[in-house]
C-alpha cells in the first residue's frame, strides 16, 4: 500500500475520492450501454448496406457487359470520359456519446450531359447502375466506419469501467480500512491512557483523604 497519512482529513479525502470514482464508473457504464445499443442498431443497417452493395455491384457489371456488347466499348468509354465520377466529397463529423464519427457526403454530377443525348440506351443504363453502385459503396463506408469507431469506443469505455471497479475503488477501500484501523487503534490507546491517568488521579485523591 502506498504511504498515506492516517488522519481524519485523509480519511475524508479518500471517501470523497471513492464517491467520485463510483459516480464516474456509473456514468461510464451508462455511456457504454448507450453505445452498445447504438452499435446493435447499426449492425442491421450495415448488413443491409452490404447486401445492397453486393446486388448493385452485380447489376452494374452486368449492365457494363451489355453496354459493351450492344453499344460498343468506344461509346462506353466516351461516356465515362465525358462525365466526372463525383463533383465534391465532404466529411462531416457527428458526435455519438462523445465519439467523433465521420460521415461522407458526396455530391454527384448530372447523370447525362445534354451533348450525350445520342448515347445508346445500354450505356446509359450502365451509367445509372454504376451510380447506384457508387452510392451503395459510400453508404457501406459510412455505416462500417461508424460501426468500427463505436466498437472501439465500447472497448475503451469498458477498460475504464474495469479499471475503476477492479483497481481504483478496491484500492481506495483498502486505504480507507487502513486509516480507520489506525484511527481506531489510536482511540483505544488514548482511552486506555486516559483510564490509567484517571485511576492514578483517583488513587492520589484517596491517599490525600487518608
Amino acid at each position: 500500500m502506498e504511504q498515506i497519512s492516517p488522519t481524519r482529513m485523509t480519511l475524508l479525502q479518500k471517501r470523497n475520492q471513492k464517491k467520485l470514482a463510483e459516480k464516474g464508473a456509473d456514468l461510464l457504464k451508462k455511456k457504454r450501454d448507450a453505445l452498445v445499443a447504438e452499435f446493435f442498431d447499426l449492425v442491421g443497417e450495415a448488413l443491409e448496406a452490404r447486401e445492397k452493395l453486393s446486388s448493385s455491384a452485380r447489376e452494374a457489371y452486368l449492365a457494363l457487359f451489355l453496354a459493351k456488347a450492344f453499344d460498343g466499348p468506344a461509346e462506353v468509354e466516351a461516356l465515362a470520359l465525358g462525365v466526372p465520377a463525383v463533383d465534391e466529397v465532404e466529411a462531416e463529423v457527428e458526435n455519438v456519446w462523445g465519439t467523433k464519427v465521420p460521415r461522407f457526403q458526396v455530391t454527384w454530377p448530372a447523370k447525362v450531359m445534354a451533348s450525350l443525348i445520342a448515347t445508346g440506351g445500354q450505356t446509359l443504363a450502365a451509367q445509372r447502375a454504376f451510380r447506384d453502385f457508387a452510392e451503395a459503396l459510400v453508404a457501406v463506408a459510412n455505416t462500417e466506419t461508424r460501426l468500427k469507431m463505436i466498437g472501439e469506443e465500447i472497448k475503451k469505455t469498458t477498460r475504464r469501467v474495469n479499471a475503476l471497479e477492479q483497481v481504483v475503488i478496491p484500492g481506495l477501500d483498502a486505504q480507507i480500512r487502513y486509516i480507520r484501523q489506525v484511527l481506531e487503534q489510536r482511540e483505544r490507546e488514548d482511552n486506555f491512557r486516559l483510564k490509567k491517568i484517571k485511576t492514578k488521579m483517583e488513587a492520589r485523591s484517596e491517599a490525600r483523604e487518608l
